[in-house]
């Protein structure tokens, strides 16, 4: 995977993570506290001109608390 690919794959992440949590019904902070890191970094992680990346433990965490299975936050739609 080139940079850009990888740059799309972490925009695209982040736009799913937001997805998931405004469907169900959680602001940044409470996924943030349901996940146990900050709030600025779900901001960071869901920001379009912002490239975090996640480990896969906090991804596993992210998608338990948003109810969703893991391979929904990274499967390539």
């Amino acid at each position: 995977m080139n940079e850009y690919g990888y740059q799309n794959f972490i925009l695209e992440l982040g736009l799913k993570v937001s997805y998931y949590r405004k469907r169900a019904g959680l602001t940044q902070e409470d996924l943030a506290e349901r996940v146990g890191v900050s709030t600025s970094y779900i901001g960071m992680i869901e920001a379009p001109g912002i490239s975090k990346s996640a480990s896969l433990k906090t991804l596993y965490s992210i998608a338990t608390a948003l109810g969703v299975p893991p391979y929904k936050l990274l499967q390539n739609d």
